[in-house]
């Protein structure tokens, strides 16, 4: 919002008293175009940070700053919020990845599975304590509490279980966690029956939250289900949907896309909030037991399987990799053979994919890279502007998607294809997150808004990781500020560490 220079020049004075009654240092980012994340066209002006907070936007003339920044032919912009990410605060606090490729909030806790849940209070504090580069918002993951409840693996869960789940998503989220995630497609939520799910999603929606769901499946033939299954998880629970990373595994062309994402306009025209988040890469990434059948994985024994249905499994890989584009489409991130296809091991080997698959592989030994999306249709899916940016990525994955997404977009979504404008890139990547999840307080720039920066030329923005180098730091975020602190600048990280752990009921 464009302030009058007298209501500017008090707002800088009021600032400024404040100040000297806090002590708290102001930085004055000057000539920038500022791009506040609403979508609204960028306008030059200037913005003072102060402590951890926006303090003003507009002319401010000769503010006695701390420290001016010179953004004259740069954007500034709010940071990154990453709606879907992996990794531990606790073991790799730093988080360079996602700080380096502008992201300055992270959502964990994904796919079902969370950390902390027997404490989750003490756990927040020792991520406080580590002092983490972003910020760091956690999901409960429904996995998890289905273990903690004592149903584990079990096929149904009894009433007391369900009760317990129950209990477990609705402590969780009195103390912070922003919503609930589902990961249908792995074990530990795969029994999980529609009764259930409305049970753990009931207290996300009592309280406002949002079920973030990596659904059932989501290959072309079935995708339309697995959308459907979390709808009426959400309708029975009175929660908001959120479909994770949103794609259509050997889907092709726009009027596909189309066709799912009238799905989802249908359920947002009846009331609903429903959202999605995407990554911008052709390959998915998970562990090799995505090709499986299920009668192959736990808690069906793998071994039995093979002794008593070889040939029935043989004939399945070779049906499920084919439809995935084949073994050539699948490369190794984790074992024995990383960096190498399914093809050229089955080739060394000189045995059949699907053998290598069963005697070589097996389930739950080594990860993968899938190649199995169509161009245009994910493109059809990211322009949507229900659809914010996640990376799904972490540092240690040896996908580039953890190390690069937010500067892809940039550089090729906005600046080479033209697909996107910056300014609708820097609000898919900010204020709509921010909205979705509740995140009050940040994703734009504003007075009062937390001090959540960056500045760059966009020009300047590259991802540099490949799946040969999955771990090549972005480049071209000139600055960024994480809560008012410089934590990054001119490609050098400062050293200092700002992010902290969001809790939704104290307001963050």
């Amino acid at each position: 919002m464009k302030c009058p220079a007298s209501l500017a020049l008090l707002a800088v004075l009021t600032a400024s008293a404040h100040a000297q009654e806090t002590e708290a240092p102001m930085l004055l980012i000057r000539g920038g175009t500022v791009i506040d994340g609403t979508g609204a066209p960028g306008r030059i002006t200037d913005v003072l940070i102060q402590g951890d907070r926006i303090a003003s936007l507009g002319d401010l003339g000769d503010v006695a700053a701390d420290r001016v920044i010179d953004a004259s032919g740069r954007c500034v912009t709010p940071g990154f919020i990453d709606t879907h990410s992996h990794g531990s605060p606790l073991e790799t606090p730093g988080f360079e990845n996602f700080l380096a490729m502008g992201a300055t909030t992270i959502c964990l806790g994904q796919d079902g599975e969370s950390p902390g849940l027997r404490d989750l209070t003490a756990w927040m504090a020792s991520v406080d304590a580590a002092e983490p580069g972003p910020n760091v918002a956690l999901f409960v993951g429904h996995a998890t509490v289905r273990e903690a409840s004592g149903a584990g693996l079990a096929p149904d869960a009894t009433p007391d279980q369900l009760a317990r789940m129950g209990e477990l998503v609705a402590e969780a989220m009195e103390v912070g966690c922003f919503g609930l995630t589902t990961g249908l497609e792995y074990n530990g939520g795969r029994p999980a029956s529609m009764e259930e799910l409305v049970t753990v999603a009931r207290p996300v929606g009592e309280r406002g939250g949002v079920v973030m769901s990596h659904m059932r499946t989501e290959d072309d033939d079935t995708i339309e289900a697995s959308i459907r299954e979390l709808l009426d998880q959400c309708r029975g629970g009175g929660a908001a949907a959120h479909v994770s990373h949103i794609k259509v595994v050997y889907g092709h062309g726009a009027a596909r896309a189309e066709e799912i994402l009238a799905l989802l306009d249908e359920a947002r025209e009846s009331g609903m909030q429903v959202t999605a988040d995407i990554y911008p890469y052709l390959a998915s990434h998970t562990g090799i037991g995505i090709v499986f059948p299920d009668w192959a994985l736990p808690p069906n024994d793998f071994d039995e399987a093979v002794a008593t249905r070889r040939e029935d499994l043989e004939a399945h890989l070779r049906e499920r990799v084919t439809l995935r584009n084949g073994p050539e489409a699948t490369l190794f991130t984790s074992g024995q053979w990383t960096g190498r296809t399914l093809a050229e091991v089955a080739e060394e080997l000189g045995k059949p994919f699907e053998d290598v698959l069963i005697d070589d592989i097996r389930p739950g030994r080594a990860s993968g890279a899938y190649f199995v999306m169509d161009q245009e249709l994910q493109d059809r899916l990211l322009v949507d502007p229900h659809v914010m940016i996640c990376s799904d990525g972490s540092p240690g994955m040896r996908h580039p998607r953890g190390y690069g997404t937010f500067a892809r977009i940039i550089r090729d979504h906005v600046r080479e294809r033209g697909l996107l404008s910056l300014e609708e890139a820097i609000r898919k990547m900010t204020s709509l997150p921010a909205e979705t999840i509740d995140l009050a307080g940040r994703g734009r720039i504003a007075p009062g808004m937390a001090a959540d920066v960056l500045v760059f030329d966009p020009a300047a923005v590259r991802d540099l990781a490949t799946f040969e180098e999955p771990h090549l730091l972005a480049e071209g975020f000139d600055l960024v500020i994480v809560n008012g602190r410089i934590v990054r600048e001119n490609g050098q990280f400062t050293g200092v560490r700002a992010g902290r752990m969001l809790r939704r009921v104290a307001g963050d």
